[in-house]
């Protein structure tokens, strides 16, 4: 077949302009500085995911100083000609991409890398920083007006990040959505305990240093790591239903507050491994540090790290977060009280364990003891705002929506409910929609009234 002149002339403009567009569509593109939560918009990075963090911290109690490379392996989701990553402070000294030197410019807390050649999307890379200094703790109204982050200690530091201060001791992609696994070494002056997440591979003194090796194989947020440093009782074991435990307890807070943190913590695990489905990790365990300026206690993955608040009722709080949190993590910050709410009813369901209250007594008293002037019904709980992302109305008024939804649909429905929602979302990201739908699908009822109320007005209920 042949073409008039003007027709082959028509074909080659449409040919190049055909080529033009293909060019253009693969042209790399730099990675977003974050993901967009809207409570931390510039924390995570896009134009990629992470898969695997191996970190190598060095830490000098005396002068405070910590350091660390960081090596990320990621995977492009699109053709990247650079990505950024998330560092608070710290000075970077060099950085290699795929085990060559790149170019890397710092804009505050982002340090954007662009490696010699483009990335292409779906090829995983490796990511290599070295820096230095001093961390030093956020502060702010963010977490109960405390510090948080990492926190210099008599002995060493106690690294407890929630939501935004991982960064703060080595870069990342600092937001829950983007998980990985971790392999964490850790070297202290002799004599310290480096303690982190998931199983202890090795430990070993050489020089006047011992180093330690962690390996957490289960994806985790970056706000769930920890490095703390100190000296520890450490006692190891299984819990009754097979689980393995490691608790490290500062020998100051040995006797305090009366509590069997191991036994507390064995007991806890194993139940909650009935009412939530299997323990979702390797391990299980604690972290108890002398450190009363930390105004709060976190589930950090695999072993919760307690602070000035250590008891029965924290200890089940911060396991119970191991299902809801840890393994099922919130896919932005508004969906906190997915972990807090449903800690905090957990609280409540091990009273009624133990036949000391009921969780509708508990829900009754924290109902009533509040006013419907109260300040506490101001709180839209499924989003309550950066600042007040902690406020106890995201724990009590969530845990209230748990108690309420239970009396609707009934306990057969709620504890088919509870560990259908940990299984869906096992080692993943999940939002507030995310669990009215299942709600609705295990119930076969139609809730938008009661999550309406309960989760997205403010205002008092009314029952």
């Amino acid at each position: 077949m042949a073409f008039s002149r003007s027709a082959r002339l028509g074909a080659v403009a449409t040919a190049a302009a055909s080529f033009l567009v293909i060019a253009a569509s693969s042209a790399p593109t730099p990675g977003a500085p974050g993901i967009g939560d809207p409570y931390f918009p510039r924390l995570g990075n896009g134009g990629f995911d992470a898969r695997h963090y191996d970190l190598d911290i060095a830490y000098a109690p005396d002068t405070g100083r910590l350091d660390g490379r960081t090596t990320l392996t990621a995977r492009a989701t699109q053709k990247l000609s650079s990505f950024d990553l998330d560092l608070q402070q710290l000075e970077v000294t060099g950085v290699q991409v795929d085990g060559r030197p790149a170019r890397f410019t710092r804009d505050g807390d982002e340090i954007t890398a662009t490696p010699r050649h483009p990335l292409p999307a779906g090829r995983d890379f490796t990511v290599s920083v070295t820096y230095g200094g001093v961390p030093q703790a956020l502060g702010g109204p963010i977490v109960f007006g405390s510090d948080y982050g990492w926190m210099k200690t008599p002995d060493g530091v106690f690294v407890a990040c929630e939501p935004n201060a991982a960064s703060t001791w080595f870069p990342s992609s600092d937001h829950p959505a983007d998980k990985a696994t971790y392999d964490i070494r850790i070297k202290a002056p002799r004599g310290l305990t480096g303690v982190s997440n998931g199983r202890l591979v090795s430990t070993y003194d050489k020089g006047g240093s011992t180093y330690t090796h962690w390996r957490e194989s289960k994806p985790m947020a970056t706000y769930l790591a920890t490095a703390t440093i100190g000296k520890f009782d450490v006692r190891t074991g299984r819990t009754p239903g097979g689980t393995p435990i490691y608790v490290a307890i500062d020998p100051v807070l040995k006797n305090s507050n009366n509590v069997d943190v191991y036994a507390v913590t064995a007991a806890a695990t194993d139940y909650w491994s009935q009412v939530f489905g299997p323990y979702p990790f390797e391990e299980t365990g604690a972290i108890v540090d002398d450190m009363p300026e930390a105004g709060f206690s976190l589930e950090v993955q695999s072993k919760p790290a307690y602070s000035a608040v250590r008891n029965e009722s924290t200890i089940v709080h911060e396991l119970a977060h191991q299902w809801f949190g840890d393994s099922v993590s919130v896919a932005q910050w508004k969906d906190i009280w997915l972990n807090e709410g449903f800690a905090t009813y957990a609280q409540w369901l091990w009273t009624e364990h133990q036949g000391t209250r009921t969780a509708h007594d508990s829900f009754l008293a924290g109902y009533d003891s509040r006013p419907a002037d109260s300040s506490f019904w101001q709180i839209k709980v499924a989003d309550p705002q950066r600042d007040t992302m902690f406020a106890s109305a995201v724990y009590q008024r969530g845990a209230m929506t748990l108690q309420v939804l239970r009396e609707r649909i009934g306990d057969t429905a709620f504890f088919k409910l509870l560990p259908a929602w940990t299984k869906l979302h096992r080692y993943g990201n999940a939002d507030t929609a995310d669990f009215i739908r299942l709600a609705e699908r295990v119930s076969g009822q139609q809730l938008d009234d009661l999550f309406g109320t309960w989760l997205f007005t403010t205002g008092k209920p009314a029952l």
